[in-house]
C-alpha cells in the first residue's frame, strides 16, 4: 500500500450492523420482539434482533435478512430512525448501528427464531430490562419516533380488525403514547381527521351497551400519510 494511505487504515476498520425494533399492538398492550442471544458477547442476554452487515449486501437488504434468519418475520416494511456509533458499543471492536422500527399486529405473524437467537418473543415495552450492547438505548430513539409517527400521520389501518370502536382505537393510541386521553376530547379530535367512516353497525353479544362500529377511509387515510396532519389531545 501506498505509504501515503497508511493514515487512512484505521478509517477502514469498521464494521457496520442494523437493529430492528419490531413494535406489535395485540389489541391492548404495545409490545416489542426480543431475542435472547445463544453466543458470545453477551450470550443469554436478551436483545434486538440486529446483525452485522453483510460485505456485498446493503442496509435495507441486510434489514430484511437479518430480521427472517433471527426471528422469522418476512415482508416488513421498517423506518430508518437513527445510527448510533458510539467506540464502546461492541467489545470486539468499532461497530456502527443503523436501526430501523416498524409496528405489526402481533397475531398476524408468527416467530421463528434461528441462527444465535434462542429464543423469540413478545415483551411488554414497560417491562423491558436491560438489553444487550446499548440495545435501550435504540428501543427508547425509536419508541420516540413511533409517537412522533402517530401524532403526524394515522395509524391502526393495518392493526385493527376490519371494523372497531373508537374506544379499541383509543386503547391503540393510548398503548403507544404511554398516556391515559380524555374520550370526549380523543373521540372529537379523531373524527375531525375524517379518516373513519361510520358502518352504521353496533357492536353484538356484548354484556354493556353496544358501541358504534368504525371502519377506516381507505382513500382519506392514505392522503392523511402523505399529507399528514397535527393531532393532540
Amino acid at each position: 500500500m501506498n505509504l501515503l494511505l497508511e493514515h487512512l487504515k484505521p478509517y477502514f476498520t469498521l464494521a457496520f450492523s442494523v437493529d430492528c425494533v419490531v413494535f406489535g399492538f395485540d389489541g391492548k398492550d404495545l409490545k416489542v420482539l426480543l431475542i435472547q442471544r445463544g453466543e458470545d458477547p453477551f450470550s443469554g442476554f436478551w436483545a434486538l434482533p440486529g446483525d452485522l452487515v453483510h460485505p456485498e449486501a446493503g442496509l435495507r437488504e441486510s434489514v430484511s435478512m437479518v430480521l427472517k434468519q433471527l426471528t422469522g418475520l418476512n415482508d416488513l416494511y421498517l423506518e430508518q430512525v437513527e445510527t448510533f456509533g458510539e467506540v464502546e458499543r461492541h467489545p470486539l471492536g468499532r461497530v456502527l448501528t443503523a436501526s430501523y422500527y416498524t409496528l405489526v399486529k402481533i397475531s398476524d405473524y408468527k416467530l421463528d427464531p434461528a441462527s444465535f437467537a434462542a429464543e423469540a418473543e413478545w415483551f411488554k415495552v414497560s417491562d423491558v430490562n436491560q438489553l444487550a450492547f446499548d440495545h435501550n438505548n435504540i428501543l427508547i430513539s425509536c419508541l420516540s419516533g413511533l409517537k412522533k409517527s402517530l401524532r403526524v400521520k394515522p395509524i391502526g389501518f393495518e392493526l385493527l380488525p376490519p371494523q372497531f370502536t373508537l374506544t379499541e382505537l383509543q386503547t391503540l393510541y393510548e398503548a403507544i403514547l404511554n398516556v391515559k386521553m380524555d374520550i370526549r376530547n380523543f373521540r372529537k379530535k379523531i373524527l375531525q381527521m375524517k379518516f373513519l367512516r361510520d358502518t352504521g353497525k353496533q357492536q353484538m353479544n356484548v354484556s354493556h351497551r353496544p358501541a358504534k362500529l368504525f371502519e377506516f377511509d381507505e382513500k382519506m387515510y392514505e392522503k392523511l400519510k402523505d399529507k399528514g396532519f397535527n393531532f393532540e389531545v
